[in-house]
């Protein structure tokens, strides 16, 4: 049988580099990863215990495709905790993982052929889901002067029906603030362009607060999730919040490509919004690790680095030691035993000069990955 012109889309580099790493672990060899924003930590231990008492008690079924009421009431009263934010919880529909609310988003605002704008660099997926939805993803080219991130002249001459922006970035960890949020938002509104936000890494910052765009419109998509902050990548649970006129829509979308969310994940995901202690431990955690990357990684080579403002990594300019980030990644695992990402993932026109170090693992993982890799790059040079 053929495949379909929309079936032929980029490998996630991130996961071939994983691949490539555990078969060196297999081999014997110890390895470091620092190439997968993954986090460490299990899931919080209530919500483990949540869900084993469920099993006891529960056949865990269909819930309805919108997510269980009580956990949509959940989500909604933490935008009042983090935010000061009174939603309704209408709004939130819970997703199977981030990437069903990228793909009910995608899905509800464009039509075939639609152009949407997503700045570089920034997560692969939202390219290569928009082009198997037959949308046509338009790169916008972040400068390291507006730290990553993009601002209006970056799309001011460009024709497109959506804008998506991830604050903080992956894979800057970079973040905007409310006043370039609002300036971002508003210039897409103005034009008729669809505002997607993602915010997947929200809770994960270790200065200000992240700003979530409903702090400006309603008028937005936000796509969040439990794999990050709360440690939960492999439950594949997430939401996303709409406006109120585009329930119904996501609603019929949802029951058809998706019928409801793990029940299972949804139980665990409950209780873990109340893990707050545990979650905060975490992120204290994670920011030691970046005091440890933003010490260690210079007096290794790697002096040209994007503030990591958020989320769990450092995005480094490697244009002094390659042209060519898919080698140069392949070379550091090979001598050095340290997994990384190249930037090619992240941004096709620059990211062959860019490599992505994730500091999401345990803290003695940062310790010794940063020696290995001062050793590896000490011997480079001779």
């Amino acid at each position: 049988m053929r495949i379909s012109r929309r079936g032929q889309v980029d490998p996630f580099i991130v996961m071939d580099v994983l691949r490539a790493a555990r078969m060196a672990e297999e081999a014997g060899r110890h390895i470091i990863h620092m190439e997968i924003g993954q986090p460490a930590t299990p899931a919080p231990a209530a919500a483990r215990k949540a869900l084993a008492r469920a099993m006891e008690q529960d056949a865990l079924g269909y819930t309805v495709a919108l997510g269980l009421p009580e956990l949509r009431r959940g989500i909604a009263a933490l935008y009042a905790r983090w935010y000061g934010i009174d939603l309704n919880p209408d709004r939130v529909i819970v997703t199977s993982g981030s990437s069903a609310a990228f793909l009910l988003s995608f899905t509800t605002l464009f039509d075939a052929g639609d152009r949407v704008g997503l700045g570089e660099p920034g997560y692969p997926s939202y390219r290569q889901i928009l082009r198997a939805l037959s949308l046509d993803p338009v790169g916008l080219p972040a400068s390291d002067a507006n730290r990553l991130q993009p601002v209006p002249a970056d799309f001011a001459d460009v024709d497109l029906a959506g804008l998506i922006v991830a604050s903080p970035g992956n894979p800057s960890g970079t973040m905007l603030d409310k006043p370039r949020l609002a300036d971002l938002i508003h210039a897409a509104q103005a034009r008729g362009i669809s505002f997607i936000s993602d915010e997947i890494y929200h809770g994960l910052h270790y200065a200000t607060r992240a700003v979530t765009a409903l702090e400006v419109s309603d008028n937005v998509h936000i796509i969040n999730s439990f794999s990050k902050y709360f440690s939960m990548t492999g439950w594949r649970i997430g939401w996303m919040v709409v406006p109120e006129d585009q329930i119904r829509t996501v609603e019929r979308l949802a029951q058809n490509m998706f019928i409801c969310p793990p029940h299972a994940s949804q139980i665990a995901a409950l209780a873990a919004l109340d893990c707050i202690d545990e979650l905060e431990a975490n992120r204290a955690t994670y920011a030691e690790n970046r005091r440890l990357m933003l010490q260690g990684l210079p007096k290794a080579g790697f002096t040209s680095i994007a503030p990591p403002d958020g989320a769990f990594y450092i995005y480094a300019d490697v244009s002094d030691l390659t042209g060519d980030s898919l080698a140069f990644a392949a070379e550091i695992l090979d001598g050095a035993g340290v997994a990384v990402t190249p930037g090619l993932d992240f941004d096709p026109r620059r990211g062959g000069q860019r490599l992505r170090f994730s500091y999401a693992g345990a803290t003695a993982d940062i310790v010794e990955g940063l020696a290995r890799l001062q050793t590896f790059m000490q011997g480079r040079k001779a």
